[in-house]
């Protein structure tokens, strides 16, 4: 099974597809769309290691987790990189009004394994959107290693994508964790309807 016939079945569930407009726009504003790509990839190592400090008692989840982190920092000298060979400046981090809007929606309290449960799903959820951003820009960008370079990212996110998404299933009740995934997506809908269409950032 191809990639793309892989994703179409297992993932990319999203509700509300990009507004078209964003590819454009970020091609125009390049310096601070990688800018604000590096601090992506920052914070979702730091995440990764947040929970595997967090629920170190979780072997599975650890040693899943633990090669992430290096791939996300990888990707993060990866930008870096591509940063600096175009002479571009590496800016400083902006508030994530997308990730705010998701941090807000995770359920208080409840069980251990809940609360391990609502960051694995919006953790996919922030891959998911990542993967479907990197394939526009992807398919979209008129520089060529910047096109195979977003195309490489894509596959890596989807593959982070499904790996939360089977831990979450591992350590909840399958059907609640589907139950709750369907809520995150329709919500998730709602925070993309709602966000000014930017060119300068990845989400």
């Amino acid at each position: 099974m191809s990639w793309e016939e892989s994703t179409r079945q297992k993932m990319l569930n999203l509700k509300l597809p990009t507004d078209p407009r964003w590819v454009g726009v970020a091609e125009m504003n390049l310096q601070d769309v990688l800018t604000d790509h590096a601090y992506c990839e920052q914070k979702a190592a730091s995440s990764c290691i947040s929970l595997i400090l967090r629920f170190n008692d979780l072997d599975e989840l650890v040693d899943t987790l633990t090669p992430i982190v290096s791939e996300e920092w990888g990707h993060f000298e990866r930008v870096l990189e591509q940063i600096r060979s175009r002479g571009l400046q590496f800016g400083f981090p902006r508030k994530d009004e997308y990730v705010v809007a998701l941090t807000g929606f995770v359920k208080k309290g409840g069980s251990r394994m809940q609360q391990l449960t609502e960051q694995l799903l919006m953790n996919a959820l922030i891959e998911a959107r990542s993967c479907e951003r990197f394939k526009l820009l992807s398919n979209h960008l008129k520089d060529p290693e910047l096109k195979k370079f977003y195309y490489e990212l894509m596959v890596s996110e989807a593959g982070h994508y499904v790996t939360f998404i089977e831990l979450a299933r591992k350590y909840q009740d399958p059907d609640l964790v589907n139950e709750r995934w369907r809520e995150w997506l329709t919500f998730e809908a709602e925070v993309m309807k709602n966000l000014e269409v930017r060119g300068d950032r990845i989400h």
